[in-house]
């Protein structure tokens, strides 16, 4: 009797370190492992905002916060562009067409700010122009129209980070360091990253998104 109350206490006792260790792997984790933090300042972006306006009516950079903004009625980026009103931080200097690279930064979004892409991965096979698109939808973060990555994010600062692996033709979304989408990549010879407010289908009048600490990370090879 003895010998089987001490196999049985064995075994609980394994269960119970299975279920601890299982736990602790459901908490957040940092996508930035085995990546390197490129240097990031001004010379590595530029601001794409309404060709018809000055740049600080559409932007501001105060205590290490880029706020961005835009309207419905706000014309395209360049005078012979097609697409809908945007004021974007582009990504200029690390362009690639291989290797894993990710994009991280914390952002905000006020309530009211709806239709509107908030990050996207630029660059893809046609007909597509992106391969992947973070967007918000009456208060819904999504990714393009198709999943809902968190159901609430006005008002609340909140960590975003996409890693884009060319080769493997991955895109991976981390919401506050919890996985919460992998999808296909779209193919593309060139590709960069661009956050802020881009206007999509059913866009609210005003649009607005904040963001700090942005860092470009490429995967150690």
């Amino acid at each position: 009797m003895n010998s089987l109350f001490l196999l049985g206490y064995f075994y609980s006792s394994c269960i119970l370190l299975l279920l601890v260790h299982q736990a602790s792997s459901w908490g957040p984790l940092d996508p930035t492992k085995s990546f390197i933090s490129l240097p990031f300042n001004r010379s590595y972006y530029h601001i794409q905002k309404p060709y018809d306006v000055p740049e600080n009516q559409r932007y501001s950079f105060k205590n290490g916060v880029h706020r961005l903004w835009v309207f419905a009625t706000d014309k395209p980026h360049t005078i012979t562009s097609q697409t809908k009103p945007r004021t974007e931080i582009a990504i200029q200097g690390y362009n690639y067409s291989s290797g894993v690279w990710q994009f991280e930064g914390h952002a905000y979004v006020p309530y009211g700010t709806s239709g509107v892409c908030i990050m996207q991965v630029f660059g893809a096979d046609p007909p597509h122009a992106t391969t992947a698109m973070i967007r918000v939808y009456n208060g819904s973060l999504t990714y393009y129209q198709e999943s809902v990555l968190v159901s609430s994010i006005y008002n609340q600062w909140f960590r975003l980070n996409v890693i884009h692996d060319v080769d493997a033709k991955k895109v991976r979304v981390y919401i506050d360091g919890f996985l919460k989408l992998e999808a296909q990549g779209r193919g593309g010879s060139s590709h960069a990253f661009k956050c802020g407010v881009y206007a999509q289908n059913n866009d609210s009048y005003y649009m607005e998104s904040r963001w700090k600490n942005i860092k470009i990370l490429k995967k150690c090879d």
